[in-house]
């Protein structure tokens, strides 16, 4: 193990406090509670103790404490969704995310999601942001504006030919406003269905409803767009057909006409002029396999959507934290063009003190979540998760000599516990030794996945691609 970390060029100090943990007593145990996290990189660490008593008789049945754990602490996952910060938790949450958006199309009978759902009319959209100014860019021609051909790796992609004429303020209040642009949108969505069946608004809500499931994901330029699942259910959601009427056509057009009316006005203020906000003329509109009988899949959508839902602005190379005051820039290597972004925001914030545009300059400007979706399209994020947790809660049970009776019956056991937070994070050879237990897991899940690829009925098992 030490050889291995001099070999990949580990710092002398690391490789001291590597060859430190690996020879502390409770090593073994140290090293199972950071695989139980999945190799997370920095986990919470906890001191306390449970105790599981039967509640009709008060029986101890089980008690915990970390008084024996290596540094008397245990040690649990982050949860934190960003790849950037921690690759393995947001490995989990890609999982979660690609199972509730593949439930919202294909049905999940686990999660009381019917699969008749793959009948309805659905559709994935995309939803750009406008021009601020011409940039970098690969055309279908191969030349940009510029002269050049770009590889896919220029850095130069994406960032502003004339930067003193670029409209940097547009951009980020752009990014700043893009959760009322959704919000209007989807507004002005139903009012386009109900125009095209020949309905009220009203009496639209008693034959069909609008569900979907959406991501945001950054451009090299900087702005943020939305992908979406689209999808036009019956009056009581995922459970009802949509009328006749609802078709994969009607809903493209509407989603078009749609977010062609958004308008989002943003008033003067000091010396800015006042503007108005709307969506780029890039709207694209695909039918998805299951719904359309085309190549786009159900698996490629949610595999498309949990990928970004687990990302930030990192393709603009910007930094994923906050900007504590605009002097951190000159120590920080960023590209022009990010950084006059960034500069932007901290200029546009006494302007717009209720954007917190500086608070967010970090993600130039915008300050959303970057996956959201409708009540009916599908299960929710928590019960994902509680149906993991229960999971292992049933594992755990089983690991410790229960009685399946008795860890079966609803309320027969109560469990007491006191949890003192200690700190979070590794120490230098503590993560070079996570990440080393996070590569491993990694490669056993995509050997895992290939053969699952490999079966005949393949097509059956749901796997985070």
């Amino acid at each position: 193990m030490a050889g291995a970390a001099a070999s990949m060029g580990t710092d002398p100090l690391t490789l001291a406090d590597l060859l430190r943990v690996a020879n502390t007593p409770g090593f073994d145990r140290w090293q199972e509670q950071v695989r139980r996290t999945g190799g997370c990189a920095h986990p919470i660490r906890l001191q306390g103790q449970t105790v599981t008593r039967d509640r009709s008789t008060g029986d101890v049945l089980y008690s915990y404490s970390t008084e024996h754990e290596p540094g008397g602490m245990l040690r649990v996952a982050c949860g934190n969704r960003r790849a950037s910060r921690c690759p393995s938790c947001a490995w989990t949450y890609a999982g979660d995310v690609y199972h509730l958006i593949r439930a919202g199309i294909t049905g999940d009978s686990r999660m009381g999601i019917p699969g008749e759902i793959r009948k309805h009319p659905g559709v994935f959209a995309t939803l750009t942001a406008p021009s601020f100014g011409p940039v970098h860019n690969r055309p279908d021609s191969g030349r940009c504006r510029c002269g050049n051909s770009h590889t896919n790796d220029d850095p130069a992609l994406g960032t502003a030919l004339a930067p003193d004429r670029y409209d940097y303020a547009g951009a980020v209040l752009f990014n700043n406003f893009a959760g009322d642009l959704w919000r209007r949108f989807t507004i002005y969505l139903r009012r386009e269905i109900a125009a095209r069946a020949g309905l009220t608004q009203s009496a639209l809500k008693e034959v069909c409803r609008v569900s979907f499931g959406k991501v945001a994901e950054f451009q090299k330029r900087g702005a943020v767009h939305f992908h979406a699942v689209v999808r036009l259910d019956g009056p009581d959601g995922p459970d009802s057909p949509p009328p006749a009427w609802a078709t994969i056509a009607l809903l493209g057009d509407a989603i078009r006409a749609a977010a062609a009316r958004v308008a989002v006005p943003v008033p003067p203020a000091k010396d800015l002029p006042a503007r108005v906000l709307r969506w780029g003329s890039q709207v694209d509109v695909q039918p998805i396999g299951s719904m359309g009988g085309v190549e786009l899949t159900d698996q490629a959508v949610a595999s498309y959507v949990a990928k970004y839902a687990t990302k930030a602005a990192e393709t603009t190379e910007t930094v994923d934290r906050r900007i504590g005051e605009l002097s951190e820039l000159d120590k920080l290597p960023l590209p022009a063009h990010t950084r006059r972004l960034i500069e932007a925001c901290w200029t546009l914030d006494d302007a717009y003190s209720n954007r917190k545009l500086a608070q967010w300059a970090h993600m130039l400007g915008f300050r959303g979540h970057f996956m959201t979706k409708s009540r009916a399209y599908s299960s929710t994020l928590s019960e994902r998760r509680q149906v993991r947790a229960d999971f292992r809660a049933r594992q755990e049970r089983r690991e410790r000599g229960l009685s399946e009776d008795l860890a079966d019956s609803e309320g027969s056991m109560v469990v007491l516990a006191h949890w003192t937070y200690a700190g979070q994070g590794h120490t230098p050879g503590e993560s070079w030794l996570a990440a080393s237990i996070a590569r491993d897991i990694r490669l056993n899940r995509e050997i895992a996945r290939d053969a699952l690829a490999d079966m005949p009925d393949a097509e059956d098992w749901e796997v985070c691609a």
